[in-house]
């Protein structure tokens, strides 16, 4: 990623994701007194004193355990080690240095990158805690005392980042990156989908529904453009989400559809459109996503030469209110047709983006209403004077007319049908408000 990067790295529980939260100026991460919460690496962009930079927070290490999940942890927090510019190691004052602090730390020496230690949990102002100098026996030089919490002594820390941070010329502008979120149920392979964009592992895969919890920010860069890939928590119907951390884990994952440019709408060709996936759809339909249906699993179909054409259809007929996605069909697993995706996600992008010149729009205008004349009710026709565009993402279209009332539903769909007929604008909802005149 062209922007410098800051990991925050430490044992569970010493208020990593509380920092990450503070430092990003928004709540990204789940904070939750339970370890392994944070499991993947997550990503923001944030500022300090006129400098931008990204900083990762990463699930607690245990560098001991041989538990499958723990493993998967410490993987991703090395990885995040590997690729930051500083790191910051967060500790307790509450407990003081331990064993595992001691492990941590050890890492982070071997790394040969600059660390800065965080002793957190200092939430009382005035005096400093006298069992703060016992954290010098870390070898990290002289500790910062800060509540993530309160934001106590975060200043300070942020100076010290800001002044080990490469020349800013090295910085790259990201106004270009096209952010796509990868939506479905639980187990239909979005973080394999990640994965084999990437070619590392670069989200947990596990066959045990949950294991991706937060919103988790990919950057890629190949020949088609810059990306922010946002793997998702898988969605459940709200009576199956009990938990109250995936009740977190669902609020993620409809933010994550309202920030993105793109959103990937992935499905189980084995399963073909749940009712859950018309629901997880809708959410990308009703917040103005550019969208495309990827069926995953293709490998795994026994196929004749009608198969995708039947499956098609049945896509089409479950979800008949986003007639307009494009659908392909993948596999994750053997990376079938993945790379069709970008040309893709840039195609329903650019849709997404669309401007039409308003002459052009009220010569179609004029073409479909002589064609298919208005409908008219107790004598009174409905006159249609002027179309414009209002905006983008998606394309938004004001109609003025002589009476809103008798600008039926079915009227509408007919004059969409005839925009999308000549200006394509597939992959992407658009919306038509009726003005009526002396509104």
């Amino acid at each position: 990623m062209a922007k410098p990067q800051i990991a925050i790295i430490g044992r569970p529980n010493v208020g990593k994701s509380t920092l990450f939260n503070k430092l990003a100026g928004k709540r990204l991460s789940i904070v939750e007194d339970t370890p392994g919460i944070t499991r993947d690496r997550l990503y923001a962009d944030t500022d300090w004193n006129g400098r931008d930079f990204t900083i990762i927070d990463t699930g607690g290490i245990e560098p001991h355990s041989e538990d499958e999940i723990q493993l998967f942890i410490k993987r991703q927090a090395e990885i995040a080690i590997e690729t930051s510019d500083v790191i910051i190691l967060v500790t307790d004052i509450r407990t003081g240095v331990t064993t595992t602090d001691m492990d941590v730390a050890n890492i982070l020496l071997r790394a040969s990158k600059p660390v800065l230690l965080a002793v957190n949990k200092m939430d009382s102002t005035g005096v400093s805690d006298p069992d703060i100098y016992d954290f010098y026996s870390l070898g990290l030089g002289e500790p910062f005392g800060i509540s993530s919490i309160h934001g106590h002594g975060t200043g300070d820390l942020l100076d010290a980042v800001v002044e080990l941070l490469p020349p800013e010329d090295d910085t790259a502008n990201e106004d270009d990156t096209v952010k796509v979120a990868i939506i479905g149920k639980p187990n239909v392979g979005k973080s394999s989908l990640i994965n084999r964009i990437l070619g590392e592992t670069r989200v947990i895969v596990s066959d045990v529904s949950g294991t991706t919890r937060d919103a988790v920010d990919t950057f890629f860069e190949n020949e088609f453009g810059k990306y922010v890939f946002i793997d998702t928590a898988g969605i459940r119907k709200r009576s199956r989400v009990d938990d109250r951390i995936e009740r977190f884990s669902v609020m993620r994952a409809e933010l994550a559809v309202m920030r993105a440019d793109v959103c990937i709408i992935m499905i189980d060709a084995r399963e073909g459109v749940t009712e859950q996936d018309t629901k997880i759809a809708g959410l990308a339909h009703e917040n103005g996503k550019a969208s495309i249906v990827v069926i995953n699993k293709w490998d795994l179909i026994e196929k004749d030469d009608k198969t995708m054409d039947r499956m098609r259809a049945e896509i089409m007929n479950g979800l008949s209110f986003m007639s307009y996605v494009p659908i392909v069909f993948i596999s994750a697993a053997t990376g079938q047709r993945v790379n069709r995706l970008f040309e893709l996600i840039n195609f329903v992008y650019g849709q997404n983006c669309t401007r039409i010149s308003t002459s052009m729009l009220n010569s179609i205008l004029a073409d479909a209403t002589a064609r298919f004349q208005p409908p008219t009710d107790k004598g009174k026709r409905l006159k249609l004077y002027y179309i414009t565009q209002t905006g983008i993402k998606p394309p938004n279209f004001v109609i003025f007319v002589n009476n809103a009332g008798l600008f039926h539903y079915s009227y509408q769909r007919y004059i969409e049908n005839k925009i999308r007929s000549v200006f394509g604008l597939e992959g992407t909802p658009i919306r038509i408000v009726i003005r009526q005149k002396g509104d």
